[in-house]
């Protein structure tokens, strides 16, 4: 969208550059690691290692899930069948408004759960959903035509967030698009490459409090299985890869 856009200004980009088998710049990233379902009753554990997210020597993150052995599953994983990662900008990178976009290339398959998200910064004293939360993409691996965006926040969390889904003409699993919002006081639109599909803004939370005007964090992550998805199957194969080209953050142009 910001090549269409006259007037945005990177501000802010991570282009994923460096050696095959690198791990994500610290100075953007930090990787969140454990099990425990993360509020879904997800069935993977995110690993720190360069084994679930590093650069491929081609300019992009590969987040890579895992079946590991059953003694690695035991010993190493706390039983979960399946590994993968989780990058946070949480403490490296703060964003306030403006245009925030990724290039990304999804996994499909049942059971999958590709992300681009992001938090508020406040998230340590506020709590979620207190704190609000702007899910940029979510796609359910045996949906992979449909793009799901929400908003969560206090009186409107989970099940209840203000959702908007919009199904593309074919499967996003094949190849790679930009998954973006416009970021503003007040709103909150939704684009897959370039178009408009969703928007949310301070009268569609019905009087609950409109928790999307403080820095926020980013979130990039694969889950796998839980309450939204569904479990994978037995006859899907792994590893299954996201790749991600860029993530960026314009600011808007100035008014008049």
């Amino acid at each position: 969208m910001s090549d269409r856009v006259p007037g945005w200004s990177l501000a802010w980009s991570e282009e994923f550059d460096g050696d095959a088998g690198a791990p994500p710049d610290p100075r953007n990233w930090q990787l969140e690691t454990g099990g425990g379902g993360w509020g879904n009753q997800e069935l993977q554990y995110y690993t720190g290692g360069t084994e679930n997210a590093s650069l491929d020597g081609a300019g992009h993150l590969a987040i890579v899930v895992r079946q590991p052995d059953p003694v690695a599953r035991k010993d190493r994983y706390g039983g979960y069948g399946y590994t993968s990662a989780r990058l946070i900008s949480k403490g490296r990178v703060a964003l306030r408004y403006g245009l925030v976009e990724a290039r990304i290339q999804i996994p499909d398959g049942r059971g999958i759960w590709p992300a681009f998200w992001m938090l508020g910064q406040d998230i340590d004293e506020a709590g979620w959903p207190q704190c609000g939360e702007v899910d940029i993409m979510e796609i359910l691996g045996h949906e992979p035509a449909v793009l799901h965006a929400t908003v969560h926040g206090p009186g409107y969390s989970g099940a209840g967030g203000v959702h908007s889904s919009h199904r593309a003409r074919t499967s996003l699993a094949g190849g790679f698009h930009v998954y973006a919002v416009a970021w503003e006081p007040g709103r909150i639109r939704w684009y897959l490459d370039g178009e408009m599909y969703a928007s949310a803004a301070r009268r569609d939370v019905r009087r609950k409090p409109w928790v999307f005007d403080h820095d926020f964090f980013l979130v990039i992550n694969v889950a796998v299985g839980g309450t939204f998805p569904g479990n994978p199957d037995r006859s899907l194969a792994f590893p299954r890869t996201m790749l991600v080209d860029y993530v960026r953050h314009y600011t808007a142009p100035a008014p008049g």
